[in-house]
C-alpha cells in the first residue's frame, strides 16, 4: 500500500484491512486515476497472496463513497475502524493490528503513512530543525 500511496501521490487517511476486504479512505490521486491506483494494488497484492488453484483474489470491483465533510470523514473512520469489533475479531479497534486506528489514537507511523494531524505536526515540526537534524 505505502509503494502504490508514493508512486501515485495518493493521500491515505485511513484503512483497515480484513480477513477478506479492506477499507480505505484516500483522496483521488495525483498521477492517474483512483481506479489506476487500486487496480495496481490490487495486482501487486493478489500476485503475492493468491494461491494456485484459486480463480480470483478480489471482488472485480470496489464500492466508493464520495466523503465531502469532516463530520463524514469521521464517521467513514470510526465505521472502518470498528469493523474488527463488529466481527468479533477483537474487543477494542486498537487491538487489530492491520489497522490505521493506531495512528490516530497515538500518532505512531505505521506501514502506510496515514494524513492526519500528527502527521501534519510531524511535517510542520520537520521544518523547523536545522537541516542536519531531520
Amino acid at each position: 500500500m505505502e509503494a502504490v500511496r508514493l508512486s501515485y501521490v495518493l493521500v491515505v487517511a485511513g484503512y483497515v484491512l480484513m480477513p477478506e476486504h479492506v477499507h480505505l479512505l484516500v483522496g483521488e490521486p495525483l498521477v492517474s486515476t483512483l481506479s489506476v491506483a487500486l487496480q495496481v494494488l490490487k495486482q501487486t497484492i493478489s500476485r503475492k497472496l493468491k494461491r494456485q488453484g484459486d480463480v480470483q483474489f478480489w471482488q472485480r470491483r470496489y464500492y466508493d463513497f464520495n466523503v465531502h465533510s469532516g463530520f463524514k470523514r469521521l464517521e467513514k473512520l470510526s465505521y472502518m475502524h470498528s469493523n474488527p469489533v463488529r466481527r468479533g475479531l477483537v474487543t477494542k479497534p486498537q487491538d487489530w493490528p492491520w489497522t490505521s486506528c493506531v495512528h490516530y489514537a497515538t500518532g505512531r507511523m505505521g506501514a502506510v503513512e496515514i494524513e492526519s494531524e500528527w502527521t501534519a505536526r510531524r511535517r510542520e515540526a520537520n521544518k523547523l530543525l536545522p537541516s542536519g537534524m531531520r
